[in-house]
């Protein structure tokens, strides 16, 4: 994963649960098949209800029609980013949309561990809640190394918390390729 991310930001608010990612009857796709892998990132971010994506516009897909890609390459949330069911296909959607980031407030445990653990996305917690002061269609500039969330489109810079012991796994793209680049596994 490169260390310095830009793109542009999709918002949404609280509570935004696996379901509402990569709703269930997305499900029956093969993660292991490149031709259906590419359905999640189709139908990702498909259930988030209008009233809860922050999008002062109204109704901004995640998705435009029938692409498998998003032109987002960053999220910023809520409190509770991932919440519900322990889904691992939630972070993969996601990754599969082409977004590489996800800023929240606070995560659910378990979509947290599988997004470092799959090597999917790095999932970023801010210093301040900035679902409430971003807007989808901002450019931005998310740089790990440093911590900071730069929004191109106003010029403000916001902290992030450091990803710690994590992002060596992150970087590596997963819990398994790290293993494989510091010996654990050959």
């Amino acid at each position: 994963m490169d260390h310095v991310i830009c793109g542009t930001v999709f918002v949404v608010g609280d509570n935004i649960d696996t379901d509402q990612i990569i709703p269930a009857e997305y499900l029956s796709y093969n993660p292991a098949d490149a031709e259906e892998r590419k359905y999640f990132g189709r139908y990702a971010m498909s259930g988030v209800p209008i009233a809860q994506s922050g999008l002062p516009e109204g109704n901004i897909p995640f998705i435009k029609g029938e692409s498998f890609t998003s032109e987002f390459s960053v999220i910023v949330g809520g409190l509770n980013f991932g919440c519900g069911s322990s889904r691992e296909h939630a972070p993969l959607a996601i990754a599969e949309a082409g977004c590489r980031v996800v800023i929240a407030e606070s995560f659910a445990r378990i979509f947290y561990r599988n997004s470092i653990n799959g090597g999917y996305l790095a999932p970023l917690e801010p210093t301040r809640r900035l679902c409430d002061v971003i807007i989808t269609g901002n450019e931005v500039e998310v740089n790990l190394d440093a911590g900071v969330l730069k929004d191109i489109t106003t010029g403000a810079e916001y902290l992030l918390k450091p990803l710690g012991d994590a992002a060596g796994i992150v970087q590596a793209g997963g819990v398994f390729n790290y293993a494989r680049q510091t010996g654990m596994l050959k």
